[in-house]
């Protein structure tokens, strides 16, 4: 009978050599494809839309004020780095940048405009004529790609 009985056999154990490689290619994975969203608008806008658009690359020098309407509120408002300012706080809000930038990187400084469509055109040229005063003459207006009628 100790002919007919079975040895028993052990299962070997799980290889986790190659578990963190596997960890940190996905981690790698994430950071690249996520995208981080540095500003976050607290008024809302809708952005106009135009046919000959490009896109604008992302630097270091690229600041973004939006003008829309404030959540809370029914009134045009004006934001920049995540607080609500006045049209003189814009000019002095340059002036003390480009003091702590470098003089290639100063000139360089390009504000992109993200307005409602529906904001008055005045309120956008007071805008511009803060940042002319401060000596920031890069500007460009955010808008939606609509498609070209034949």
């Amino acid at each position: 009978m100790s002919m007919f009985l079975k040895k028993r056999r052990s299962v070997p154990g799980l290889n986790t050599s190659s578990l963190p490689d596997l960890i940190f290619t996905v981690l790698f994975f994430f950071m690249i494809v996520t995208h981080m969203r540095t500003d976050n608008p607290r008024v809302k806008y809708t952005e106009p839309r135009g046919t000959e658009l490009s896109k604008l690359p992302n630097r270091p020098t690229v600041y973004r004020i939006f003008i829309g309407k404030e959540v809370t509120e029914g009134s045009y408002r004006i934001q920049l780095n995540d607080k609500f300012v006045s049209i003189a706080d814009i000019e002095d809000f340059f002036v003390q940048e480009k003091e702590h930038l470098s003089p290639s990187d100063a000139e360089s400084i390009t504000v992109s405009i993200k307005a409602d469509r529906n904001v008055d055109m005045g309120v956008i040229t007071d805008v511009k004529q803060a940042l002319r005063r401060a000596n920031v003459l890069k500007i460009s207006y955010s808008a939606v790609q609509i498609e070209k009628k034949h």
